[in-house]
């Protein structure tokens, strides 16, 4: 079966995005790909030839924003744009054992990574590490098992625009809830991601 990728937006600078994101896929094993995934990233938000669409700068009031960009044919990566409401994010969560490379395009997000120490069935025990500011043109990886984190605008006032490019595309998550009388210890969900398509 073919993908048919009609529908995903067009925007100036796109196949550039592509073709640097194909290329860098054709390193040897999974952290080179994934460092040269982050290297085109890095590049494109800086690139005055790459401008994304501009629904992607329009928050929705009640949650943050996941627009795909692309879901490529070949290889099956897909690229999710993130828009951030002021104080908008997410909860402690699981890229679903997949890659990922994430890049700030506009505004400031505070990145929160947590260590998982250990697990009781659907129960786990996290370490949360030194939150982190990504600022605009900054970009980060996360390669399973080192995949949990949180991502929360910093502003107040301004929204904050993120690009993702997964490995695959990931259509749900685990998210973990602390569980009230065990400090440290959450409660794992399976959580369907769904994605937006109105302004």
């Amino acid at each position: 079966m073919t993908l048919d990728t009609s529908h995903y937006p067009d925007f100036p600078g796109r196949q550039h995005l592509l073709d640097g994101i194909d290329a860098a896929l054709q390193a040897g094993n999974t952290s080179a790909t994934v460092i040269q995934v982050q290297r085109v990233l890095e590049r494109a938000i800086n690139d005055p030839r790459i401008s994304l669409p501009p629904v992607i700068h329009n928050p929705i009031n009640d949650h943050y924003a996941r627009r795909e960009l692309y879901r490529s044919p070949r290889h099956g990566y897909s690229i999710i744009a993130m828009t951030w409401g002021p104080g908008q994010g997410t909860p402690l969560h699981d890229h679903d054992g997949l890659w990922c490379v994430e890049g700030v395009w506009r505004g400031d997000l505070d990145i929160t990574p947590y260590q998982l120490i250990e697990h009781q069935q659907e129960r786990f025990r996290f370490s949360p590490r030194q939150c982190l500011r990504g600022t605009r043109g900054s970009a980060g990886n996360l390669i399973p098992p080192d995949e949990f984190h949180t991502l929360r605008n910093a502003s107040s006032d301004a929204i904050a625009v993120s690009v993702h490019v997964y490995q695959r595309a990931m259509d749900r998550s685990h998210v973990f809830e602390a569980i009230a009388d065990k400090p440290g210890w959450y409660q794992r969900q399976a959580r369907a991601l769904s994605l937006d398509t109105s302004p």
